[in-house]
């Protein structure tokens, strides 16, 4: 392990301390506050420029610095204007400090601390509001972005050249402490977590509040991540959060506002059955960052998982669907023009293609690919799935997005965010544009499981037709913050924020109903509701309306650029100086005008050197003067990169390219070589398809779903031919009775990993049921015997 940034030519220490990190959980919605110690051993004043992961859906709200004994509160401003008063003050010998949102990518920002003189110490306090995302297995998944993957620029974009300075992972000197309080209505079950935690510390007898720490010794490799579990997790709920009482009244932040957590619940006789068509697109990163291991201490690294998911796949697609794979790099290439039926030939065909790939297309250009699977024409009665496998390094994260919105009419796409750093603003965005489920692979989590959750909420019938209906007390009206709902799943979680306007007795209670119409039957859910403001909220909810609606406008400003329309724009920026949540359009600034003393001397610049893995970097921010900037990985309100001026009388070049608009700059076009050179030495190591016994006996079966007698089925099910074929009973045919054994063998000894062949074994079954078999009885009993298991007839569904 190593960290990427750049010392001091004699190795000096650099300024940032320490990193203190405190997370308050309300039930499914997370409140972080980050604090940056630093103190300048320069002889100079210096500026820091630091750019850091946040979830992507992350609704910064507070912004502030303390130099010695004085506090200053940032203000929200137009970004344009915030950087030039940054600048100014800079160039007048004040103190500033600027924070702003990529225009690029809303999970990456940059920090601006200027003017630190020398000996001086100064804390940055960052806050921010994020819901929680519920995952395969019920639990809440909050995670403190530890790493941000450099972002590849696409070709035809401005880039820069980079120099990366590398030092040993024990030189780095400042720490990180990382604490959380847990509170929910419901009991705590458990806290889990990728890193080490101290033990759970229950705060009450009803254990519904409780503490964690990080436990000393943490390596900045990797994501915080916690996994949250109350018991009876999943009910629907409802919180009114009063306004602010200083705020104007008819404002979003003067009025209530409430947040709606649904969890529709489908009728049970329209859900059993699967799916036995559509057209399943598979997309795969293969840039050279796929060759990374999915952890330090796993060999495997993401291509070949990802070999191994789309082996799973391919298996468990029902006959009769279209399916189609592509794979992207700097390039993008198909394994057929067009999306094929799915038989045992096209499925061979593909097959054996998947084993051949490899982490060897050099960058992430994933627009082109989705243009050209968008650009074919839809197959009559066979809906279009689309599953992005990724980790989520490109930078032009909003266009992508946009583009999957423009076509979400025509089809649902699920996306999965690979390894540490993956982009939660694409992957999140990928799917809630396009009607799908985001999923993230990290820490031990394995990919196949949760892929295969997706494919079953592929394999559902499609939720239409969804639509609010609000029952309000007379005198109350309500306007809706949150997008129109696109997509359900079943056990999946649904957030609507409102605001609410006009009076009401505090006992009044309102309803909403979620209609929607599912196989062509409607359905409704209701969830009655408390009118009285909940206590001791803060303004959570209120920022995380906020952050919904700005979100939304930013996109429709995107899609009426051509029409230059400023309308949209102007409402980002009022909404969000309104309510102190970052956006696109604006930035905090602070500006300590007690400090002008004129600074002198020539600048310098420093970077602090960040954690992270051994790979191409990515330029930090805006072109500023002299020295190489690099990116390598830090913990979240952990600058990636810090690079320090020592102060002067004039602009710098950084303060001229922010006069222009360009504080991020462009981020750079990385070469394929370094990816590919990182790849080749893992991909040498292993196996194109793993030897796991399991995914030896999924690769045998056929495409219709049974298993034939040979030599490889009974080596996966470690036995002899001989033996395999000795205890067959003699009325049954081979087919049928190496199908049989391949269900034994799955329901006796791989139990624990049901959820990755469960879709392949129902095909199987539906296999054996269409063969009227006779003597299944004997033959369960002679499998069982040769196996060594005790699975009975009724496990199988026979």
């Amino acid at each position: 392990m190593v960290c990427c940034g750049l010392l001091t030519a004699q190795k000096e220490p650099v300024p940032l301390k320490s990193i203190e990190v405190e997370v308050e959980v309300r039930d499914h919605v997370a409140t972080v506050v980050s604090t940056l110690n630093y103190e300048n051993k320069e002889d100079k004043p210096i500026e820091a420029v630091f750019v850091f992961p946040l979830p992507g859906d992350a609704a910064v709200c507070h912004f502030s610095a303390k130099i010695g004994q004085t506090q200053i509160v940032a203000e929200v401003k137009e970004k344009q204007q915030a950087r030039e008063e940054y600048d100014d003050a800079l160039s007048s010998g004040q103190q500033a400090f600027l924070l702003e949102e990529s225009e690029q990518s809303p999970d990456i920002f940059t920090l601006s601390v200027g003017s630190l003189p020398p000996g001086e110490s100064a804390s940055i306090r960052l806050e921010y509001v994020t819901e929680l995302a519920v995952q395969a297995d019920d639990g809440l998944r909050f995670c403190l972005p530890a790493v941000l993957n450099p972002r590849y620029q696409p070709q035809g974009s401005d880039g820069a050249s980079v120099q990366v300075t590398s030092v040993p992972a024990s030189l780095v000197p400042y720490s990180l402490s990382f604490s959380a309080r847990v509170s929910s209505p419901r009991p705590i079950c458990k806290v889990e977590s990728s890193c080490s935690l101290d033990p759970l510390q229950y705060l009450n007898t009803e254990q519904t509040q409780a503490t964690v720490k990080l436990a000393e010794g943490h390596k900045f490799d990797r994501d915080v991540e916690l996994l949250i579990y109350y018991k009876d997790a999943h009910q629907p709920t409802a919180v009114v959060e009063a306004g602010l009482a200083s705020a104007e009244p008819g404002t979003l932040m003067g009025n209530p506002v409430v947040m709606l957590s649904l969890y529709p619940e489908f009728p049970q006789s329209l859900m059993s059955s699967l799916a036995s068509c559509g057209e399943f697109v598979f997309l795969m990163d293969r840039s050279g960052s796929m060759g990374s291991r999915i952890r330090n201490e796993d060999p495997q690294t993401r291509i070949s998982s990802a070999r191994d998911t789309l082996l799973l796949l391919l298996k468990s697609l029902p006959m009769g669907c279209y399916f189609n794979i592509y794979s992207f790099g700097s390039s993008y290439e198909h394994i057929f023009p067009n999306s094929v039926e799915y038989s045992e030939s096209t499925m061979a065909e593909a097959l054996k293609k998947v084993e051949a790939m490899e982490a060897n297309l050099g960058g992430t250009e994933i627009l082109k690919p989705l243009k050209h699977i968008y650009s074919q024409p839809c197959i009559p009665s066979q809906p279009r799935q689309v599953f992005v496998f990724t980790d989520g390094e490109v930078s032009n994260t909003k266009a992508v997005i946009d583009l999957v919105k423009q076509n979400s009419g025509s089809h649902r796409c699920f996306a999965f965010g690979i390894g540490e750093g993956a982009s939660s603003a694409l992957i999140n965005g990928l799917a809630k544009e396009g009607g799908g489920h985001a999923q993230f692979i990290t820490g031990t989590d394995r990919m196949q499981p949760k892929v295969m959750q997706s494919l079953r909420f592929a394999l559902q019938p499609a939720v239409v037709d969804i639509s609010a209906t609000w029952d309000l007390p007379k005198g109350v009206s309500v306007t809706v913050l949150s997008p129109p709902l696109t997509a359900l799943f079943q056990g999946q979680r649904s957030l609507i924020y409102a605001q609410l306007t006009g009076e009401s007795s505090e006992a009044a209670e309102g309803s909403v109903t979620l209609k929607y119409c599912l196989a062509g039957h409607p359905s409704q859910n209701q969830l009655p509701f408390s009118l009285k403001p909940a206590e001791d909220t803060g303004l959570t909810v209120h920022r995380l309306g906020a952050r919904s609606l700005i979100r939304s406008l930013e996109m429709k400003e995107r899609e009426n650029t051509e029409k230059q329309d400023g309308g949209v724009k102007g409402k980002v920026v009022e909404l969000s100086v309104q309510s102190g949540v970052s956006s696109s359009f604006t930035a905090f600034i602070v500006v300590n005008k007690d400090n002008g003393e004129p600074i002198e001397g020539p600048l310098i610049r420093r970077n602090i050197p960040a954690p992270g893995r051994h790979r191409y970097m990515m330029r930090c921010c805006a072109p500023m003067m002299d020295s190489v900037t690099a990116c390598g990985f830090a913990p979240q309100g952990l600058p990636e990169v810090l690079s320090w001026n020592s102060g002067h009388s004039a602009l710098s070049a950084g303060a001229k390219s922010r006069k222009k608009g360009n504080m991020f700059g462009a981020m750079p076009k990385l070469k394929s070589q370094c990816n590919s050179k990182q790849s080749s030495s893992n991909d040498k190591t292993e196996a194109k398809i793993s030897k796991d016994p399991l995914l030896q006996l999924v690769s045998l079966q056929k495409a219709s779903g049974c298993w034939l007698l040979d030599p490889a089925l009974a080596a996966a099910l470690g036995k002899t031919s001989k033996e395999v074929e000795r205890t067959k009973p003699s009325s049954v045919n081979q087919e049928v009775w190496a199908t049989l054994l391949a269900l034994i063998w799955l329901n006796g000894f791989k139990m624990d990993a049901k959820e990755e062949w469960e879709l392949l074994g129902l095909k199987a079954l539906s296999w054996l049921r269409a063969q009227n078999a006779s003597c299944v009885a004997e033959c369960m009993e002679a499998g069982n015997t040769l196996l060594g298991c005790s699975v009975q007839k009724d496990v199988l569904g026979l």
